[in-house]
Order: C-alpha cells, then structure tokens, then sequence
C-alpha cells in the first residue's frame, strides 16, 4: 500500500453543534463515502441517543476519535458546500460564551426551521413476524393495511384504525414483534415551484403553427386555448419566446376557458407542461425611485457620519423625531453598497418593516431581502440561501437577521437602536441584537450606525465617553416644528367631572375638531385587550390565572379572558366564581375598550386598531399602515407598535393614556422608557411643516419631572440627571447585571435554591455584588414559582472568570438533591 493509500484510509471525525441544550460538542465517525468532502458549516444528519434523529453543524473535521465514548457514524451529510459561514460559528460561540447558553440553543435560534431536518416516526411490517395467531381480528386488518401500503406513520395508522390514542395499538403491535417503528428523515424547505405550459418543439415552427390553427377551427374550445397562448407568449412572432411558456394558471383565471380541452391539447402533443423553481419574493416591477434629495442638515449628517467612520467603527446618529434619519441611512446604503460591501438595516419591530421596506424597495430594487418571522419557514430559507448566493446584498430585518450567513459586511444600521426588543427573553440564547451586530462588525471589519431620537443611556454614555462618534440632527426635515406637548390633569377632570369614562372633555374636544379638520389621530395606550382584569362588586374577587401570579385579560371581541403570560385561556363567566353574585365589572381599560367607546363617541369615525391581536397575520400590518396612509382610517388605537418610526402626512394629533402606570413601574429603567415612549410616540405628530401637531398626555400628576423633560424634548437634561442617578446606585452603564431566576414548582423549592445560590455566590464575589433572593413582580408563570439574584459587577472586573464560577455556582446547586427538578435561567445583561 502505497503513501496515497494509507492517507485515503485515514479515518475521519467531525465534531457537530446539535440543536439541543448540551454543553458541548459531539464527535462522530464520517462514513467512507463522505471522507474528503465533509466541510465546516455544512449540515449533517446524525442519530443522538438511541431514537432522536437530528440535524447537525459541523464545527471541526479532525482524525482523533472521543475518548469518553465509542463514535456513531454521521448518517447524511445534506450539503456540498456550507450552508453556515465562518463568520456565524465564530458568532455562535461567542454568543453562546457572553450570554452562559449552550451552543446547541443558538444554533436551533439561528437556522430558520426550514433548513432543519425533521423527523417522522413511522411504521413497518416486521419480516421476522412468525405469530399471527396472537393478533386480533382487528390487529390482523391493521397489519395488513402496513403490509400492502410498506409504511404508515402514526397519523395515517390512526385514521385507518379509526382511533384517538394510536400509541396504544402501536405498544401493542411493537410487543407482538408484529411491527417495527423508524423514522423517516426529511428535509423541510422546499423551493417553490410553478408548473408551466409551452407549444411542443414541432408546434413552435410558425409554418407548422399556422396549420395548426387552420386544424383547431373545427375545435373552437382547444382553440381558444391556443389562442390564449399566444396572447401572452408570441411564438408566431418570436419562437424563441415560447422556450419560457406561460404559468398553467393563465389559463384557470379565463373562467370562459376548458380545463379538458387544455389537457386534450397536453395529451396530443400540442402543448408539454413543465416545471420551474421560482423566488418566493414577486418581482418588484414597479418605477425605480431615485435617491431622495437631503436638506443641508441631513447632507450635514451624512458627512459627519462618514468622517467620523474613518476614526470609530460604531457612530450613533441621535436626530429628534421627523429629522430624516432614515434619508441619512439610504445614502449611506448606497455608498456600503457601490463599494461591494453587504449591509444589514436592523429594526426593532415587525411593523416598521412594512412601511420602510416599501420605500427602499423602490430604490434598490431585488438586492433587498426582507427577513422576519411573519414569513414562511420556506420564504427565510430563500433569503438565507439568496444572502450566501449574493443575490440579496442588503437586507433588512428584526433581530434574528443578525444570524443570516453574511460574509463581507460593510454597514450595519441599527435604527431605534434603544428598542427593548432587540433583547430575546426566551427561548436562550437571552441575546442582543445591537450588542451582537458590534461584535459581528468587529468580526468582519464592518461599521456600524446606531440611530435614535431617544438614545439608550448606555449607548449615549458611550458617545459621551468617546468610545462611539456622535452625530446630532436637531431639527425636523422640512422645516417643520416639534409637536406641542399639553398635559391634561385627569385627577382634576374627576373632580370638576369632566371625564367621560377614560377621556377627559378636553381630550375629545380636540379630537372632534381633528375630525372636522379631516385630520388624523393617533391614540395609544399600551396594554391591549378589553380590560386587564373582571372583578366582583360584592365579594371582590379577582379574575386570575390558574398558572401564573397575574390577573387574567379580558378580550371582548372573543368573549373571553386570556394570560398573557402562558396563554390560558377561559369563557367570560356570568356570574362571580368566588361567590355566585352577577355584580362583575371590567376594571381598567385596554386599546379594545379604547376602540369601543371612541366609536360610541364618534360613531361616524373611522377606527382601526393595531396591536398584537389585529396584527397576527402576516398582511395585516401592511393593510392598516396602506389604509391610514391613504385616509382611510380616521383614528388608529394602538399599543407601542404605533410609537415606532411611522411617518404619516395628516397626523396632527396624539392621545396618550394611562402614562403614570409607565413612569412608575418598579424597575430602574422606567424613568429612560418613559422618556423615549412617550418622545417616540409623540413624534408622530406633525411631521409636515403644513401640519402643526399637537400631543395631549393625561396624567394623574403633571408635575413629575420626567413629563417636564418630554414637553421640552430635553434628551441632554434627562440624560444627566438619569446617568448621575445611575453611578449613585451602581447600575449600567457603570456596572453589568447578570439576572438567575429559579424556576420549579414548589415555591418553597425555589426560593430554598435562590437562597443556596446567593449564599454561594456571596461567599466568593461580596455582599456588594449579590442582591437577592426576592420575588419578581409576577411570581409565578405556568405553574413555576420564580426567585431572583442579581448580580452586579463593576465594568474593569474580569466577567469571563466571573461567569465561568456563576456556571459552577449553578451546577452545584442544580445537582443538589434536594433542589431535583430546579431550573436556573441565566440573564445576561437584562432590559
């Protein structure tokens, strides 16, 4: 055997990321076949443990084989060339270190469903089956039905034995040996694809196609559907036009059309059908719009951006509401852009894509690619694999796009960058989307734009302390004045009665003279549904969640109260649970009850609403923002969804309510989101120099400072006082806060655990550091009590070693046996 020899008989391993919460990575033995061509990044299929079937990453290809156990050979190895980049598992593993996850957990967050595997349990014959004579007459019918159709998976074997509970009969088959369950691995994204119709080669021929209908006049149905043919591909002109054909379904719209007569023709020979994968993503035929024309500010903006880029990779743009920023940004798309760079354009919400993509769309064509999670499983897979192919060099997105497979970023935008849902809550990773897109571009030599009316106070310390550029637009586009701010004193109202239910009189007096101005009204209040809460009168019962510590939401619309914590769900009762009285009354309002009584009030307004009810479905946004853009809508109620980054002509009016119960939730960011809610969702007002706008706050208190600062647009003043505040007390962006939650569902369990963990980690981190155990304002979710320990550790501090004693910290106590069954969720960096 010669030197070659020996080194293709080497054999191969590969260490694989598997989709599951595990603390490290897995070996397995590459089969023969594969050897040579596995690389990293590329998706394997491999068996873990003894049933599950998963899809995998390959991280590392080595020759040394695990030595804790004996090797599985990779089952199928899915891709020739990687479907993950470099870059992303290098963003993988730091995620998974800074946020203390499990590698496993990010990958499964990262990669789209669609380019996962799944697997579906099925049943077989058994070959080796030697006595029947222990079947029933009704097993004996069932096996049969496996034989003659090979495999039936479980669903199918309940509809054929007519039963609920199919794993009964299966457990049954199984110990009779009469059956043998496998699964049957199958990959879940699938291209789209549309089946077409074309003129057969001879057909195609004009000599040939003349006579041909000359023929079809004795056939007036087939010949109207050739003749509809050419209506849309002109073979006798331009036969080579008729390779393309036309889609199958030109024909089915012409009701006056013969389905038979088409396949009459397809069975002559006449015409052949064919099939042709197509992009998800309509083409975007419309008129090509030309870059927009920046005032001597905005020109001011991109130049101090672009010199600053030159010395600081991050810079934030810090522009008061309807300065333009999103002009600023489509410059510097297309300078990132013309260079050959990608760019990544981040957004907090779902609903600000809408309006937004619209609009680049138009200037740059199909190099946009959109990404978010109203799209199908099958439309995030075409981006990602467009994003690798280099067919989408810009894309915009919600957080998750961070993970899509760049590899020559130039820009990456963050707009709204002070958005608490760039944050991921559950599942883990608990990441960031604005922290990790500045490790993505220190990956990849990118710059990134941070860019906010309402900066976060981190963000803005960071601008202040020289670590990021700083870019101001202080003034609106176009000339056009901020919004005037007026408090309305509700407590007063009451008193001089004057309020009708939820609004003040001068409330709905400004907003019927915007009705008859013909002018738009934005309303929001953020809590959605009905009424948070029933109550009875007469015993004072509550309507509360069976599962968790929190009062259940009613929704009118349904008839019924819903958690919004776990989703449970139950019927309007008609009379009190507690006590049998019929005394129940809604308490409190919602953005359903607000919608209910403006159309008592105005009963000839137009009304929508938008929050996460109404907004479920994935065309929903876009019909609501195109119907108020329009003037169709005269109100539109809304939750925060509202507040972000919309841009409406003809709004000169804005409601706010329920403002106190924002200003004074129990947590040391409630004074920074009340600022950049209330700034933010003013901001919709007045946005043209023609339209003056106008924002009416009611509060219990007008004389809290933090509304003082809002009706100034005082940024720097609140910045002060809130940053001197925070180096008082010891929190960001002077300190990290690392968050551990015990979860489980004895109370006295988790709170014993949460004990155990502090009194550790106190021991070796200080009494300074460690703050807790206590309670979290919900106390229970699904039926697992919570207990919190706050860590806070100075900046300087070496937080890697620090984490790494947190993680042993926490083993030890989950391995405890009297804590079996805990859970402890790990925060880092929580908003």
């Amino acid at each position: 055997m010669n030197q070659l020899d020996f080194q293709e008989e080497v054999t191969q391993f590969a260490d694989v990321i598997l989709p599951i919460p595990v603390p490290r990575l897995f070996t397995y033995r590459v089969p023969r076949e594969f050897a040579g061509q596995i690389q990293i990044g590329a998706r394997v299929i491999v068996q873990f443990g003894k049933t599950k079937i998963v899809t995998a990453l390959v991280a590392r290809v080595h020759t040394q084989p695990p030595k804790q156990y004996q090797a599985k050979y990779i089952l199928e190895v899915l891709d020739e060339t990687p479907l993950v980049t470099r870059w992303q598992l290098e963003l993988f593993s730091w995620i998974s270190e800074y946020y203390m996850c499990h590698i496993g957990e990010v990958m499964n967050v990262a990669l789209p469903s669609g380019l996962k595997i799944s697997s579906q349990s099925k049943v077989q014959y058994n070959p080796d089956f030697e006595h029947p004579d222990l079947l029933t007459a009704r097993e004996k019918e069932i096996v049969e039905e496996i034989k003659a159709k090979q495999s039936l998976t479980y669903d199918e074997l309940a509809r054929f034995a007519d039963v609920k509970n199919v794993y009964h009969l299966i457990k049954s088959l199984i110990g009779k040996r009469a059956i043998i369950v496998f699964e049957e691995v199958r990959e879940k994204y699938s291209p789209k694809v549309v089946r077409k119709i074309r003129l057969t080669s001879f057909y195609a021929d004009p000599e040939n196609l003349k006579a041909l209908i000359g023929q079809l006049e004795k056939s007036p149905k087939q010949l109207d559907i050739l003749l509809e043919y050419l209506r849309y591909v002109p073979a006798l002109r331009d036969p080579e036009k008729n390779t393309e054909g036309t889609p199958k379904s030109t024909f089915s719209r012409n009701d006056e059309l013969s389905d038979s007569s088409l396949e009459t023709l397809l069975k002559k020979g006449i015409f052949e059908s064919f099939d042709v994968v197509v992009s998800r993503f309509a083409e975007d035929t419309g008129t090509i719009a030309t870059m927009p024309t920046l005032s001597e500010p905005q020109q001011r903006a991109v130049q101090e951006v672009t010199q600053a880029f030159q010395e600081k990779d991050t810079v934030l743009l810090h522009g008061v509401t309807g300065a333009g920023k999103t002009e600023v940004y489509i410059h510097l798309i297309e300078q990132a852009l013309e260079s050959g760079s990608q760019v990544l354009y981040l957004l907090p919400e779902i609903a600000l894509t809408t309006q937004i993509v619209i609009r680049l769309k138009k200037i740059f064509g199909e190099r946009v690619g959109i990404y978010h999670s109203k799209f199908s499983d099958n439309e995030r897979v075409e981006v990602w694999k467009g994003v690798l192919s280099g067919r989408f060099q810009f894309v915009i997105g919600v957080r998750s796009a961070i993970f899509l497979p760049f590899d020559s970023l130039g820009l990456i935008i963050v707009d709204e960058e002070h958005e608490a849902s760039y944050k991921q809550y559950d599942p883990a990773p608990r990441y960031h989307a604005r922290d990790s897109a500045l490790v993505i571009a220190r990956m990849q030599g990118a710059k990134v734009l941070l860019g906010s009316a309402t900066p976060s106070i981190e963000s803005f310390y960071h601008a202040q302390q020289g670590r990021y550029g700083l870019v101001q637009l202080k003034e609106r586009f176009g000339n056009a004045a901020l919004p005037a701010i007026e408090l309305i004193d509700i407590r007063q109202a009451r008193k001089n009665r004057e309020m009708k239910g939820d609004f003040s009189g001068e409330l709905l007096r400004q907003l019927e003279q915007n009705l008859e101005k013909k002018e738009q009204t934005i309303l929001f209040q953020n809590r959605r549904g009905y009424s948070p809460y029933l109550t009875c009168d007469d015993c004072s019962w509550i309507s509360k969640c069976d599962n968790c510590d929190v009062s259940l939401t009613y929704h009118q619309r349904d008839g019924e109260l819903r958690c919004h914590y776990c989703g449970h769900k139950e019927h309007l009762p008609r009379t009190c649970p507690a006590c049998g009285s019929t005394k129940i009354r809604t308490q409190g309002f919602g953005t359903e009850k607000l919608e209910e009584d403006l159309q008592l009030h105005f009963p000839a307004a137009r009304i929508q609403r938008m929050d996460l009810d109404t907004t479920r479905s994935k065309t929903a946004f876009q019909q609501m923002i195109t119907d108020f853009e329009q003037g169709e809508t005269d109100m539109l109620v809304g939750t925060q969804m509202v507040s972000k980054g919309l841009d409406f002509d003809k709004v000169s009016l804005v409601a706010i309510f329920d403002a106190d119960r924002m200003i004074n939730f129990p947590d040391f960011r409630s004074t920074e989101r009340s600022f950049q809610l209330l700034t933010q969702v003013s901001g919709r007002a007045g946005r043209r120099k023609e339209r003056a706008g106008r924002v009416l706050i009611q509060t219990n208190n007008t004389q809290h400072p933090i509304l003082a600062k809002i009706i100034h647009n005082d940024y720097e003043g609140f910045y002060a006082e809130e940053i001197e505040e925070r180096q008082a007390y010891g929190y960001p962006p002077f300190t990290r806060i690392i968050r551990l939650t015990t979860r489980h569902l004895e109370q006295q369990t988790a709170q014993a655990a949460a004990q155990k963990l502090a009194t550790l980690l106190l021991q070796k981190v200080g009494t300074d550091r460690v703050k807790g155990p206590e309670s979290p304002l919900v106390e229970r979710i699904r039926n697992q009590f919570l207990f919190d320990v706050l860590l806070k550790f100075e900046r300087n501090l070496n937080l890697k070693a620090i984490k790494e004693f947190v993680k042993e910290t926490i083993e030890e106590v989950v391995t405890t046996k009297e804590f079996k069954g805990i859970s402890i969720v790990i925060d880092v960096d929580p908003v």
